[in-house]
């Protein structure tokens, strides 16, 4: 870090989080669940045996078992190559598995920051960046907040104890410069279905 400059807070992605949020195991497996009950129940209807339904939901078995596992493995890959850094002076990401990728964002481009908590106490956190620079989305996924391709905005993802960090930021943020305004402890402290504001611009 330059003289002066100060590391807030430092981690990486939660593996578990970040395979349930981005890459959508859960929603992976639930599918699979159906087919597999689908491909049972209507080869006995069809007037097949059970070992014969066993047999073919056994079959849909395989293709599931194997899509899970690559999920979880990008997952861990992802996670493990993932470093956040909250400094007193910017936000540093490092990133990438083939190709690594180090992003900084100084807080005096920062237009506004989110947070979205979940249930197991990780958190998501997107921040939007002013001005004219632009970021892609193809290499910052998955860290990317979802659907903001145009005007792609880097995000924290899988951060375990969200709230906590969150609150980190925003002092950060609302030290860092005037024209940040932190947000109400209240306004991260429970789990929520959208992002909340962490710090924005002030009017």
């Amino acid at each position: 870090m330059p003289r002066g400059e100060e590391i807030l807070w430092r981690g990486r992605p939660r593996m578990g989080s970040l395979a349930v949020h981005a890459f959508h195991v859960r929603k992976v497996a639930i599918y699979f669940a159906a087919l597999i009950a689908w491909r049972g129940v209507s080869t006995l209807w069809d007037g097949e045996g059970v070992a014969e339904a066993a047999i073919a939901a056994g079959l849909t078995t395989l293709p599931a078992l194997a899509s899970i596992a690559v999920l979880t493995g990008l997952a861990w890959l992802f996670s493990w190559t993932t470093h956040y850094t909250i400094t007193s002076q910017r936000i540093v990401m490092q990133f990438g598995v083939a190709l690594p990728v180090t992003l900084n964002i100084p807080f005096r481009i920062v237009a506004n920051a989110d947070v979205k908590l979940y249930a197991d106490g990780t958190g998501e956190m997107p921040i939007a960046i002013s001005g004219t620079d632009r970021v892609s989305y193809v290499l910052l996924w998955p860290h990317a907040r979802p659907w903001r391709i145009a005007r792609a905005e880097p995000m924290l993802r899988a951060v375990p104890d969200g709230q906590r960090v969150a609150g980190i930021l925003a002092r950060a943020l609302a030290a860092a410069s005037p024209f940040l305004q932190s947000s109400s402890a209240s306004e991260v402290a429970s789990p929520a279905d959208s992002p909340r504001p962490i710090a924005a611009a002030a009017a």
